[in-house]
């Protein structure tokens, strides 16, 4: 019974993943995957008509393949309204919705969204951390959502 609790707490609590959509080799590697622009998509788990689109760099060689290698913290995102926005529960005004290892432990691609309520918009900001320093860089977008359709808050 214990096994199984745990078994479906990993299930519930698995962090929500993007789908690749394309990528481009950046450096030929004679040994394992070439270095890539990978770009993936991801829905706000949250508002559902939301899609954020990532381009990123994706480290190869033996690293990248045995999924030891430290990604570059250089990430661009641009979110779109892909279908009538909707937003069934209550959201937070500030809320990390996507979070993803790229490193072997201690650096973390982060997105949160952000509630422009004066605007009326939903703002998206990329970073990544790492447990000692973080990255200053950053990537911010913003999604305009029709004043017929409420944003409500928790």
């Amino acid at each position: 019974m214990y096994r199984l609790a745990c078994v479906v707490l990993l299930l519930v609590a698995a962090p929500l993943r993007a789908e690749e959509i394309g990528s481009v080799d950046t450096v030929f590697k004679f040994i394992g995957p070439d270095h890539k622009i990978v770009v993936e998509a991801f829905d706000d788990p949250g508002v559902s008509g939301v899609t954020c689109y990532m381009s990123r760099a994706r480290t190869g060689g033996l690293k990248g393949a045995f999924g030891v290698a430290e990604d570059k913290a250089e990430v661009s995102i641009a979110c779109r309204q892909i279908g009538p926005i909707s937003i069934a529960k209550p959201i937070r005004q500030q809320e990390e919705i996507f979070s993803e290892r790229i490193s072997l432990v201690f650096k973390r691609l982060r997105i949160v969204r952000m509630v422009d309520a004066k605007r009326h918009a939903l703002v998206y900001l990329t970073y990544s951390d790492r447990v000692i320093e973080g990255s200053p860089q950053n990537s911010v977008t913003a999604v305009a959502v029709d004043r017929a359709t409420p944003i409500p808050l928790r």
